[in-house]
């Protein structure tokens, strides 16, 4: 919510800028806005895409291959975790002066930025669910569902950093707000947004 009124006020400002450029015919004014890149940066790092979803591991020491030395290790020594975490991940871009870059000519506005990535991953532990099965021979372990949490969050984190779909998703959420925000001299340039070197897929 703190992002998105920053993000507010950030295009509301330039909007006022643009609209006192043209009522006093200030170039230097317009000019200033197409080229402000610290205001252009913190609207890109604002523009992060939250995920959510569940996280869930299985951990068993038994087959489950219907074969009768499978069923007797079942009835005395299996041990069988479920748990599935809720998590809430971001991706985003990190900014600094050495991978940002803003170019603006008389028909063209270049915005280079970083390749986006996950910037931060929280499992939500107070809202997580277990369930076990335990052979008759094996008591309760708390130690075990701690080395279950600490693999699966580092399973699941692997994978979120390596997702193309959502990396994708973040790149067309920056490029449609950085395209707000540069609307009204769209008229006049072409917007090019692009992230490690490469322009960002075409919005649907």
């Amino acid at each position: 919510m703190k992002n998105f009124l920053l993000f507010l006020i950030l295009i509301g400002f330039a909007l006022l800028l643009f609209w006192l450029g043209k009522q006093y015919g200030s170039k230097n004014v317009n000019q200033e806005i197409l080229s402000n890149s610290l205001i252009v940066k913190d609207i890109a790092e604002l523009a992060s895409l939250e995920v959510q979803g569940n996280a869930t591991i299985k951990r068993s020491n038994v087959e489950n291959d219907g074969t009768w030395m499978s069923n007797m290790k079942k009835v005395f020594i299996e041990n069988t975790i479920w748990v599935t975490i809720p998590y809430v991940a971001k991706y985003g871009i990190d900014v600094d002066s050495q991978n940002f870059k803003l170019t603006v000519s008389d028909k063209k506005i270049v915005v280079s930025l970083p390749e986006p990535k996950l910037l931060s991953y929280e499992l939500r532990v107070d809202k997580m669910e277990t369930a076990n099965k335990k052979g008759m021979f094996l008591a309760a372990d708390d130690e075990t569902y701690t080395d279950v949490q600490k693999k699966l969050y580092k399973e699941s984190r692997g994978q979120l950093e390596g997702n193309v779909l959502y990396r994708n998703q973040s790149r067309q959420k920056i490029e449609k707000i950085l395209r707000e925000y540069y609307k009204p001299w769209l008229k006049d340039h072409e917007l090019v947004v692009e992230f490690g070197g490469t322009k960002t897929p075409a919005l649907n």
